[in-house]
């Protein structure tokens, strides 16, 4: 029997002509329901599977800077005979920070290998045949890029003030009762102006000492026999050298033939506590971005011409932007690692992604670092010695997402 006449008769019945156009848009309806339920699930993918590699990086570089840290100051404490339990709080206290410097990277080099995966296994060739865009595919990365981000903030401007409080004064508690801790032998320790240079160092005995102070007006010079070096007596002290066979000589700078000699069988010199561990009034990385911003504005409205008010301003504008700069940096590095991976991730995209990511880690903590002495050390401008970082790994990510999209 020929169906096609019958079909043909029934589309054209009033009720059928009357019911069709529904009928086309439940269609419609449902085939973009459909659409919008398969790109909904490769969403999640992708979401789910930059997660995981984040994830799986950022316990890479945690470990990296924790241990690190161990070997810079828990080591040096511990062989000093401090507090196991006060070694431990140390090491707690340092979290904040490295969590702040290992988000960041951990973004980059776990986006790397999560997209150049993708690449290889031909997995974004099924997105882009699903009908999902670049676009889209680098909406997830930038959300999960500025989630990221959101939360290493907060971390870096609460959890990591805190965290130093708690760090600063714990160690001097430790180096009131084990003031050796700052000690090593055929070593020199700079002190404010002043460096002092020491012998062989057993316990808390010091073989010889030579201190050299240059002030305003004069410059002084003392040298020591054996010393003892006792904790502190008195509040705001840190440590006590008590010093035989003392020699102070103290020369005019104007007048170098104007000089004072002076001999004494024991001498006692106080250390501070601000000398070592930095002054007790609270510094910017104590402060919130909050109590930061406040406290430069304030510093700013004084109009001081002082070139030393000058230069706290700009360290303290260091740590300010130092705040925002490094957590947000992984938004910069969610832009690099997704056109990166899709331009140089054919082939092996895991294996390439990992090496690029960690080769450009370091270059991007060098510049980060150079960046910081320029301030500190040079006095250049804090804002694009801190920033020009990002900047770079923005501008490069802009220049390769030209390229792949005109690709």
């Amino acid at each position: 029997m020929n169906v096609k006449p019958v079909i043909a008769k029934i589309r054209q019945s009033r009720l059928v002509k009357t019911i069709w156009p529904f009928i086309r848009k439940i269609k419609e309806y449902n085939d973009r329901r459909k659409s919008v339920l398969r790109n909904h699930i490769l969403i999640k993918y992708l979401f789910k599977d930059l997660f995981l590699y984040f994830l799986v990086s950022f316990f890479f570089f945690f470990m990296i800077f924790f241990v690190n840290q161990i070997l810079l100051d828990v080591e040096k404490l511990l062989a000093k005979s401090a507090p196991f339990v006060d070694v431990m709080h140390i090491m707690i206290y340092s979290l904040p920070f490295i969590i702040a410097q290992s988000a960041p990277f951990a973004t980059l080099v776990g986006f790397l290998m999560s997209l150049g995966g993708m690449m290889s296994s031909n997995e974004i060739l099924i997105f882009r045949a699903a009908g999902l865009s670049f676009f889209k595919i680098f909406v997830p990365v930038a959300l999960l890029g500025i989630i990221i981000s959101i939360g290493s903030f907060f971390v870096n401007d609460y959890l990591l003030p805190l965290g130093t409080i708690k760090y600063n004064q714990l160690m001097r508690k430790i180096v009131n009762s084990t003031p050796s801790i700052e000690l090593e032998s055929n070593s020199v320790k700079h002190l404010d102006s002043a460096n002092i240079v020491f012998g062989n160092v057993e316990g808390n005995t010091v073989s010889d000492i030579v201190i050299i102070d240059p002030k305003e007006g004069e410059d002084r010079l003392i040298v020591a026999g054996e010393s003892v070096l006792i904790g502190a007596k008195e509040e705001g002290v840190l440590m006590q050298f008590d010093m035989n066979d003392a020699t102070v000589l103290t020369i005019k700078s104007n007048n170098r033939n104007n000089y004072d000699i002076l001999r004494s069988a024991r001498t006692v010199m106080n250390v501070f506590d601000s000398t070592f561990l930095g002054s007790n009034s609270q510094n910017p990385r104590e402060m919130t971005t909050y109590d930061l911003t406040k406290r430069l504005n304030e510093m700013k409205s004084e109009h001081s011409e002082n070139p030393s008010t000058i230069r706290k301003i700009n360290l303290w504008g260091m740590e300010w932007h130092k705040k925002f700069a490094i957590p947000f940096g992984s938004i910069f590095f969610a832009l690099l690692a997704f056109s990166m991976a899709f331009l140089f991730g054919k082939n092996n995209g895991q294996m390439i992604g990992l090496f690029l990511g960690l080769v450009i880690c370091v270059l991007y903590w060098a510049v980060q670092i150079v960046g910081q002495l320029l301030v500190t050390k040079v006095g250049l401008n804090a804002f694009w010695c801190i920033w020009t970082p990002n900047f770079l790994i923005g501008g490069f990510g802009l220049i390769f997402l030209t390229r792949l999209i005109k690709k």
